[in-house]
């Protein structure tokens, strides 16, 4: 089964707002790829959760219903729409009554969403550019993969990485088909 038929099984709206119209996966990063770790999201949905200049604040009082979802997938990333709205006042309201487990809540943290900028750990590449979970980038040397028997040829691009929540100098990405850790000052934001 499609991951798409999957998540229509699940259900058959906007996981987050509750729309009919436009829906398409979502990967709530970081993912393994699973439908486990996917929600289904109208394109309003999509396009402010990656673009926040586009946030419009009344559209996400629907996180006051869909925050009580059943799915991990879905609860992380209404959390992590509070954190993004907090300073509206009304998402910190929910965000006091929002409970998630400690996995759950671990993954909503992975990305540094709703961490204070002082205390968040930031990726940056050989240039000094943040990088962020879902970027895509480019190797700026040979490298060799210990333990994969193969050297990352440079100018080989990752795309759709995944940031190392806990050290800075580190991503993860799939390189010839492995996935592997790669050292941030070894890349460049494509």
């Amino acid at each position: 089964m499609s991951l798409e038929k999957e998540l229509q099984s699940r259900s058959s709206v906007c996981e987050l707002c509750g729309a009919s119209e436009g829906l398409k996966p979502y990967e709530v990063a970081p993912s393994n790829g699973s439908s486990d770790q996917h929600i289904l999201v109208c394109g309003t949905c999509h396009e402010q959760m990656e673009d926040k200049d586009k946030m419009d604040a009344n559209h996400w009082r629907c996180l006051n219903d869909s925050m009580w979802s059943t799915v991990p997938a879905v609860q992380v990333m209404a959390w992590r729409m509070l954190n993004r709205l907090k300073a509206e006042g009304w998402p910190q309201d929910l965000l006091d009554m929002l409970y998630l487990d400690e996995e759950t809540m671990a993954w909503a943290q992975a990305t540094g969403e709703g961490e204070e900028d002082e205390d968040k750990v930031k990726h940056v590449d050989s240039n000094g550019v943040e990088l962020q979970a879902g970027d895509s980038v480019v190797l700026i040397k040979d490298l060799k993969v210990s333990g994969a028997g193969f050297t990352a040829k440079r100018g080989t691009a990752v795309r759709r990485i995944s940031l190392v929540a806990d050290d800075p100098t580190h991503i993860e990405g799939r390189v010839e088909g492995q996935q592997i850790y790669i050292l941030t000052k070894y890349l460049k934001k494509m």
